[in-house]
């Protein structure tokens, strides 16, 4: 399946010195915005004894100071808006790692600008005007159901927004309404295949062509069986609200060697994640972006905490990034939901009945992964302390954090500790 020239637009059609040029006034541009309207920025570059104007060349950007997920808490809710609230035109979030969500902000442009990548996102996939998208990412706050919604609708397609959940209505649409396109979380999608099969139905037999899969990191292996056993084409997209959302990077379905990333709008860096420094094309290291486009929130240098490396284009004239193969820092993905330790210490430290000591299991249960948490009891806790003390923190941990985890109320001093240390996480899912 082919994408022929002429569906690419205007930005894939540039050649390797037209985006270096378009890209340095782009940033050029973002970093005088960031200055003069953030004032997190105009610190930032201040204390660094630098100005927009320093910024000369592409090589440039590295003098620039980091952005932390830290730094949008610290200014949490709106201290990083680089318009005034009337331009604001609609509010994402995702969860920030003391539990405070990270608020993202986009104007008018900065919503066509995110329809526009997705929409060459899917069209990169092997999605066509007048397909019909089945979108079974989570709506709401969560950019995934809306990011793909719009994207798909500018592309020309017809948009069924199933969201998750209700596995049998999710297969009763796909049989009925006939979608050419699925996009979901690649684990729920096997939720899917199973239920298909629960049913006796045969998934090779359906109407899909195309599964556009993200928020979540999947294999070689998972993309061979749900290919093998759907008879679709099983492609990568990448993206984090902090940026954009879902749009950010698209896997090419005549290709599958990796993620494009859409330059013209988002500037990566691969740094060291120990030193910051910027490390050549090929090595892996700390994905870093700068907006190169947006309005209401542009972000320099932010720090995603993703571990991979960047390669040369191949299908486009934009740098691939290689599948994300884990992360710089603590991050736990369960079932598409990011959750950090920290979030599940905040809980434990507020619930009565049990110590300051907790440790996050990892399983995986047929397609699923599954969390347990197991926090150790205080002194003296009666049992019926401890019942409350686990219903307590299962309801705090899907409330706070949304996702379902199992709670053990273990003895005191019973986990497994290193030099005084307790290992917060023991992952036991097959890789």
């Amino acid at each position: 399946m082919a994408n022929s020239t002429d569906l690419l637009d205007a930005g894939e059609r540039l050649d390797a010195d037209g985006l270096r040029a378009l890209q340095l006034e782009r940033l050029r541009a973002t970093l005088r915005h960031a200055y003069e309207n953030v004032p997190f920025y105009r610190d930032s570059f201040d204390k660094a004894g630098l100005r927009p104007e320093d910024c000369g060349s592409l090589a440039d950007l590295a003098r620039f100071p980091f952005t932390t997920k830290a730094d949008l808490r610290d200014n949490y809710p709106y201290g990083m808006f680089a318009v005034p609230r009337d331009r604001i035109r609609r509010i994402h979030a995702s969860s920030g790692t003391t539990g405070l969500p990270t608020v993202v902000g986009y104007t008018e442009n900065d919503l066509s600008m995110w329809s526009d990548m997705v929409a060459r996102s899917i069209r990169a996939a092997g999605g066509r005007p007048g397909d019909t998208a089945h979108v079974a990412y989570g709506y709401g706050l969560f950019t995934g159901g809306l990011g793909a919604h719009y994207g798909a609708e500018r592309l020309g397609c017809t948009v069924i927004p199933a969201s998750g959940g209700m596995t049998a209505r999710q297969v009763q649409l796909i049989q009925d309404l006939r979608p050419e396109i699925i996009m979901v979380t690649p684990s729920y999608m096997l939720t899917i295949l199973d239920e298909f099969e629960r049913q006796g139905v045969d998934p090779r037999h359906t109407s899909l062509r195309v599964g556009i899969f993200g928020a979540e990191p999947w294999t070689e292996e998972m993309r061979r069986e749900i290919e093998e056993r759907f008879a679709i084409d099983a492609v990568d997209i990448y993206g984090l609200s902090e940026v954009i959302g879902p749009g950010v990077a698209q896997e090419c379905v005549e290709t599958k060697d990796g993620l494009h990333i859409w330059e013209d709008h988002f500037y990566p860096e691969v740094v060291d994640p120990l030193t910051g420094e910027v490390l050549p094309d090929g090595a892996e290291g700390e994905l870093v972006f700068t907006s190169l486009t947006k309005e209401a929130m542009p972000v320099v240098r932010y720090r995603t905490r993703d571990l991979t490396r960047l390669l040369p284009g191949t299908a486009r004239v934009f740098r691939r990034m290689q599948k994300i193969t884990g992360r710089s820092d603590d991050l736990v993905i369960v079932r598409g939901v990011n959750l950090f330790p920290t979030q599940i210490e905040e809980i434990v430290l507020r619930t009565p009945g049990v110590a300051p000591h907790f440790q996050l299991r990892l399983t995986r249960e047929g397609r699923l992964d599954a969390l347990t948490v197991r926090a150790e009891a205080r002194t003296g806790a009666t049992p019926e302390i401890r019942d409350a003390a686990a219903r307590a923190i299962a309801t705090a941990v899907k409330d706070g954090i949304g996702v379902s985890a199992r709670v053990e109320i273990v003895e005191p001093e019973s986990l497994e500790r290193s030099v005084g240390k307790i290992r917060r996480i023991v992952d036991l899912r097959p890789r």
